[in-house]
């Protein structure tokens, strides 16, 4: 019997909409998703946390989150203390059958401001933990630099350091968000396909 492959639902840039987190909810249950990842700038400026979290874990889904530019690693770390099957995956991994995920939240711009040499040091943090996988994701919220994603703005530079993670890990998916204009996109740095997943959300299968 074949097995089934571990559905994802993928997104990021709430920005405190409850709403936008109810929905994506319903659809982590409508589409029988096994774990939802939230890249980062799940508040806005974090103004509130409130009822963007909850109705995920009222769907009783595993969640991973990492924080975006809009708050800080304090954040995360609270609503993963706050809520069962929340995991903050900021310099961290998580091992599941044949697969790897790791990540790194914030960016080189906002409020939480990460030089690039600590993106990097944390990402091969996470991946050395997971590098025997056979599959590996690697979650951040900054794009890689270089990218159509960042040719899309003017105002956020993409992450050389992300870029440098993904040719030397080598993930089979890298997830981002950070550039609403780019929500969707979906390209190729060498072999890993990078995708930007944006607000609505995407359901990957690995």
């Amino acid at each position: 019997m074949k097995k089934r492959k571990l559905r994802i639902l993928a997104a990021g840039d709430l920005h405190g909409d409850t709403l936008a987190a109810k929905k994506l909810a319903e659809k982590a249950k409508r589409e029988d998703v096994d774990l939802v990842i939230l890249t980062g700038d799940i508040t806005y400026a974090e103004l509130t946390t409130e009822n963007l979290i909850g109705p995920f874990v009222k769907a009783k889904k595993k969640v991973l989150i990492i924080p975006g530019n809009h708050e800080t690693i304090a954040t995360t770390t609270f609503l993963a203390q706050l809520y069962p099957n929340v995991k903050n995956l900021h310099g961290y991994s998580i091992k599941h059958d044949n697969l790897g995920i790791f990540g790194c939240g914030g960016a080189n711009i906002g409020l939480f401001q990460l030089k690039e040499s600590e993106i990097y040091k944390l990402l091969k943090r996470g991946f050395d933990y997971i590098k025997d996988k056979k599959k590996k994701i690697m979650v951040t919220h900054v794009h890689p630099a270089g990218t159509l994603m960042s040719k899309l703005t003017q105002v956020f530079p993409g992450s050389e350091a992300v870029k440098k993670a993904i040719k030397k890990f080598k993930p089979d998916i890298a997830l981002c968000s950070h550039v609403h204009e780019a929500a969707g996109i979906e390209e190729k740095i060498g072999k890993t396909k990078v995708i930007n997943v944006g607000k609505e959300g995407k359901v990957i299968e690995i």
